[in-house]
């Protein structure tokens, strides 16, 4: 039995949403306590029904615990909110949060060995209406949209939550030797949780949304990251940051998941730019205007005929009228990124991304304590891959086209990465070992 082609229309909706993931036990840890997950709809029925959901939990508690937790709320927050559909799509994402940290808690209790596990979790559904989140800890959520990356959950944590309340200057928090990582909130320690809805955020062609625990975000600078999710492809970039989180100690487990708006399919093309309260009107209203100056004409013509209060009481009213237009014209012209039934306060940062000779030095002196660790273990690094990648990298650096640069410099990393992976499996008695 013959099978039918996909329609055009199929193929374009399956293409929309493109996602790439990774994660790695770090350089510091035993196990890997975080979980993620992709729940990508299998059609557009299901898409308008449910959304892609996007998931990344970090684990926290002794033994297995931890990774117990993460991985219970990567298995039931889909199966949850699945079954809550109803409504609105943030009610279900929100009441999935709420019943995964009962069963998180309600497992620790049953289990001495599992009790007060926790689990930081961040979750991403793509539905019609635009991007929801769903947060409870310090995993966290960007949004990449031209050069400006943005933070779209607040991190529950100590220093965020001192800084909130203004116990704390960003200076001061910078200089201070209060940890980075304890955090404030989290799902299944205790039997009730707040979980943080954000958005929706509408979407556009092009936004680039980026999910990871603190293992990534602890090691790259929110300017990093985006560049690197500026210059680089989605799987590029994905295993790009996991390398370099490594290269950089990598004290604890790292997981990134990146999904990318890449066709007008799933984008709603009913207002400009996908925005949610777009520009409806690009003049000034035409019968504020007409009345404002037909008000001032008779004014003019009451103040010749020297009618002074009845002319005082036109341009009274040419006053107002313009006033009116005015008010009319700014709220229509101006457009909105969030709907006026939003959820949160996100963005908590806006950060511009710019390709710079300070990263392309960064990742040059990367590459400087490759080969040296290369050389330390007498492996060759006179790959034609490797000197031709590198040349590039070093041509573009010297001619400032940093984005190219960056580019050829995170190639190098990566082959380098994945032969010394190879060479440690060969031998793994005879070399330095980074545990990659």
């Amino acid at each position: 039995m013959s099978q039918r082609s996909p329609s055009a229309h199929t193929t374009a909706w399956q293409s929309a949403f493109s996602v790439a993931s990774a994660t790695h036990v770090g350089m510091r840890r035993r196990n890997n306590q975080d979980h993620h997950g992709v729940f990508l709809a299998g059609d557009e029925s299901a898409w308008k029904k449910f959304g892609h959901l996007l998931i990344v939990a970090d684990g926290m508690g002794a033994h297995a615990a931890g990774e117990l937790a993460s991985q219970l709320s990567v298995e039931l927050i889909p199966h949850h909110y699945r079954k809550l559909v109803r409504g609105l799509h943030a009610d279900a994402l929100h009441q999935a949060l709420t019943e995964t940290n009962a069963e998180i808690f309600r497992r620790g209790q049953a289990n001495p060995e599992f009790r007060s596990m926790g689990t930081t979790t961040c979750a991403l559904a793509i539905v019609p209406e635009g991007a929801l989140i769903a947060h409870v800890g310090d995993s966290r959520v960007y949004r990449l949209r031209g050069a400006q990356l943005e933070q779209l959950t607040f991190d529950h944590s100590l220093v965020w939550e001192m800084r909130a309340s203004g116990e704390l200057s960003e200076e001061a928090i910078r200089n201070s030797t209060i940890p980075k990582n304890v955090i404030t909130r989290s799902l299944g320690p205790n039997a009730n949780v707040m979980v943080d809805i954000e958005g929706p955020f509408p979407l556009r062609l092009g936004d680039k949304f980026l999910l990871c625990s603190d293992g990534l975000s602890g090691q790259l600078s929110d300017e990093e990251i985006g560049v690197l999710l500026q210059v680089l492809d989605r799987d590029t970039a994905v295993q790009a940051m996991v390398d370099i989180a490594n290269l950089r100690g990598g004290p604890d487990n790292i997981t990134v998941v990146v999904g990318e708006v890449t066709s007008d399919a799933i984008v709603d093309t009913k207002t400009p730019s996908g925005t949610s309260a777009a520009r409806t009107s690009s003049h000034y209203p035409l019968p504020f205007g007409i009345a404002a100056a037909v008000a001032i004409l008779l004014s003019i013509v009451l103040l010749a005929l020297q009618q002074f209060p009845i002319a005082l009481l036109a341009l009274a009213a040419a006053a107002v009228a313009f006033a009116s237009g005015w008010y009319k014209y700014q709220s229509t012209s101006t457009p909105s990124e969030r709907p006026a039934n939003g959820f949160g306060k996100s963005p908590y940062r806006r950060i511009a991304c710019k390709p710079d000779r300070a990263f392309t030095e960064n990742l040059a002196q990367v590459v400087s304590e490759l080969e040296a660790w290369f050389d330390e273990n007498h492996w060759s690094t006179a790959s034609q891959e490797l000197s031709t990648a590198r040349e590039q990298a070093k041509r573009a650096q010297k001619e400032s086209r940093y984005a190219d640069s960056i580019r050829s410099f995170v190639q190098v990393i990566m082959i380098m990465m994945r032969e010394a992976r190879v060479h440690q499996s060969e031998s793994p008695d005879d070399s330095e070992t980074i545990d990659y």
